[in-house]
């Protein structure tokens, strides 16, 4: 394994760090375009309130869905590996085509 490989998160707080991370990696490239382009266009202020606002809402849409999906896990955990095992033999069949 190399060192430039990113650590697989393990926990829901890895998950949420991990996006953190991407998030605000985001942010600045985006910045960095709506900056750039700013001198070319005037509706710049309210586009990138509106991409924060977005960003925001999708980052709680995330969390909320691994915490709902961590909760079904941990009250069945043999129905979640079912199906995980069923979900993966359904990516490899359709990976060997």
């Amino acid at each position: 394994m190399s060192d430039t490989t990113p650590p697989v998160p393990n926990s829901e707080e890895d998950i949420e760090d991990a996006f953190d991370t991407a998030s605000t990696r985001l942010d600045r490239e985006a910045d960095a375009i709506l900056m750039r382009d700013e001198m070319r266009s005037l509706g710049v202020r309210p586009l990138r309130r509106a991409l924060r606002e977005d960003a925001g809402l999708v980052g709680d849409w995330g969390r909320e869905r691994a915490r709902r999906l961590r909760g079904a896990v941990e009250e069945e955990p043999v129905r979640a590996s079912v199906y995980a095992l069923g979900l993966g033999v359904i990516i490899g069949l359709l990976m060997a085509r």
